[in-house]
């Protein structure tokens, strides 16, 4: 099975890689990211708002108008589908967060990474989440995330914690209770490893919840 997850892995990454090709520079790639970010903002009907907006709005974007708020400092479009049961990660405190994700390069349109599906690997992506003072940083834990698997880095995307302010991070307690629930497109820049070294940006969905 890890046999088959680095197999695509590394598919995925050649191709990404040849995408690019030796004549282009890091600005022509940045372009092309740009337009893949656009194209794929048109093709999924994608209602952008502004941070004043989505500061109105009670920092919730409305699903029902495909709403994703566009954050001017990193380039990150985030939609929330679901605040989630709990309270977000305290200043000063250090959270185990377990996370389910799916991974799509937009370059390609295609499914990159996810561990959500048996192929890339049956694991929970465990992720340590620290907040100093507003600001996040985050690892991975090598034994058990598909992201550390594919991409041989602890560091979690930027991009990833772009939500943490905003969602309540909780654990599935009773009928009532829901998991953070996320939709991100994360620019190379705020992105893994790969898409930082290849240039292209990525969508991904996630759920979030307070590990023990």
């Amino acid at each position: 099975m890890k046999k088959i997850t680095f197999l695509l892995v590394v598919v995925a990454a050649v191709l990404a890689f040849s995408a690019c090709s030796h004549s282009e520079t890091y600005a022509d790639r940045l372009e092309r990211e740009n337009e893949a970010i656009h194209a794929f903002i048109v093709k999924k009907g994608i209602n952008v708002i502004s941070e004043d907006q989505f500061a109105k709005q009670g920092n919730t974007t409305d699903v029902t108008k495909n709403q994703y708020v566009h954050f001017s400092s990193t380039g990150v479009y985030m939609q929330i589908v679901e605040r989630g049961t709990g309270n977000p990660i305290r200043k000063g405190e250090t959270a185990t967060v377990l996370c389910r994700f799916t991974e799509r390069n937009l370059i390609r349109d295609t499914l990159q990474l996810s561990n959500q599906f048996l192929v890339f690997g049956p694991k929970v992506d465990k992720m340590s989440v620290t907040n100093t003072s507003g600001t996040y940083t985050a690892s991975f834990d090598p034994s058990s995330s598909v992201m550390y698997d594919a991409y041989k880095s602890t560091s979690v995307p930027n991009g990833w914690l772009a939500p943490m302010t905003y969602i309540g991070l909780g654990r599935l307690v009773s009928a009532t209770s829901k998991l953070a629930h996320v939709r991100l497109i994360v620019p190379s820049q705020q992105g893994q490893i790969n898409a930082s070294q290849a240039v292209y940006p990525c969508f991904y969905d996630l759920t979030f919840q307070r590990g023990l």
